[in-house]
């Protein structure tokens, strides 16, 4: 075997196959599309549950633990998430090809003064004051509120 990399068993493993492709079948040039591609092999991997089989069949290797810090809370993801997520995402899934377990945890960088001045703004409160009034619970339920606003498409797109 070669220094870190999967046993053989486990490198050997066979992975179900979701059509026969005839050549038909194989577009070329024009009539190739990168997008309906991805689709497809998204679909696939949905129907396969493949994040969840590839914890499956690494349980028990050794564990690979990446600190990565969470998205913001308070707006929607841009360019600058998905470039920076692409190389986080290549080093993990280098880990756990080469046979480690590596578990992802999806948190939130909760921006505490950012979230809280959104939601004054949104409740019109003027200040410390205006909090004490409504409730610190209340208030820090709103603010909740805020924090998972965006967190599907933080979810979908990270």
């Amino acid at each position: 075997e070669l220094p870190n990399t999967p046993s053989s068993s486990w490198r050997h493993q066979t992975y179900p196959v979701h059509r026969q492709q005839r050549m038909e079948d194989v577009l070329e040039g024009k009539e190739y599309s990168f997008p309906k591609e991805e689709a497809k092999i998204l679909e696939l991997w949905e129907r396969l549950d493949a994040f969840k089989e590839q914890l499956r069949r690494t349980e028990g290797k050794p564990e690979y633990t990446f600190y990565d810090g969470p998205p913001f809370a308070t707006g929607l993801p841009h360019y600058g998430h998905l470039l920076a997520g692409t190389i986080k995402d290549i080093v993990t899934r280098y880990a756990s090809q080469t046979g480690h377990h590596v578990i992802r945890r999806f948190g939130w960088d909760c921006h505490g003064l950012p979230v809280e001045q959104e939601t004054e703004k949104l409740l019109n409160l003027k200040g410390r004051t205006d909090i004490l009034a409504m409730g610190i619970d209340k208030f820090n339920e709103e603010c909740r509120g805020i924090v998972m606003r965006y967190s599907k498409e933080w979810e979908k797109t990270v």
